[in-house]
């Protein structure tokens, strides 16, 4: 569902909210299907809330945005689907030892995708945050 609304409904996002609207939903079903996942979430954003210098806000596409200072590290969709920024070099790396996969919009970009369904996604999740993280820092 999210992959096409992403692919096929990509210009609803233009319109006012829907976005953090539809982010909503997925929080309401993962809520239903999945609530140990939310507890993950709230895992990592107190994580990440810990390292010197970042807030969170709301994502321009749904979700919660983990910022250092003015720039964004990485944002995580209620589906589990949490996008972060890297340098191409590193990107390639993550790709090659299977610890990311190409963002699911922005594939030549530095952005990678990572998926969080279970326990070891979210230890996985927490240590490319970090990383990210400390190429800013």
């Amino acid at each position: 569902m999210f992959r096409f609304i992403v692919y096929r409904l990509n210009f609803l996002k233009g319109i006012p909210l829907f976005a953090l609207i539809y982010d909503s939903c997925l929080k309401i079903a993962m809520l239903l299907v999945a609530p140990e996942r939310l507890a993950w979430f709230d895992e990592i954003e107190n994580e990440v809330l810990s390292w010197d210098g970042t807030h969170v806000s709301l994502h321009k596409f749904g979700g919660m945005q983990f910022n250092y200072g003015q720039k964004e590290i990485g944002h995580l969709h209620s589906n589990g689907l949490l996008d972060i920024l890297f340098t191409r070099q590193v990107k390639q790396k993550l790709l090659a030892s299977g610890k990311a996969e190409v963002h699911h919009v922005f594939k030549k970009s530095g952005w990678i995708s990572f998926y969080i369904a279970t326990e070891q996604d979210l230890i996985n999740a927490k240590y490319l945050l970090n990383e990210a993280y400390r190429s800013r820092v």
